[in-house]
């Protein structure tokens, strides 16, 4: 595959989402779109942000272990 090219459709883990995780009808599932499942399985959520190194230091001095 070339740059810039999608892989294949990641069928295992989109079969293990729905029917498995969210425990959806096999009719209701093949009868969603990739977008459809992507937020089902909360894709679409805002992402938590991520603890930055200086964020870690000031939590680390304002609860030490010790």
């Amino acid at each position: 595959m070339g740059a810039g090219r999608p892989g294949p459709f990641p069928w295992a883990g989109a079969l293990h989402t729905g029917l498995c995780l969210l425990r959806l009808p096999p009719e209701t599932f093949w009868a969603m779109t990739p977008v459809e499942l992507h937020a089902a399985a909360g894709g679409l959520a805002p992402r938590a942000p991520v603890l930055s190194r200086a964020g870690l230091s000031e939590m680390m001095a304002r609860f030490p272990d010790g």
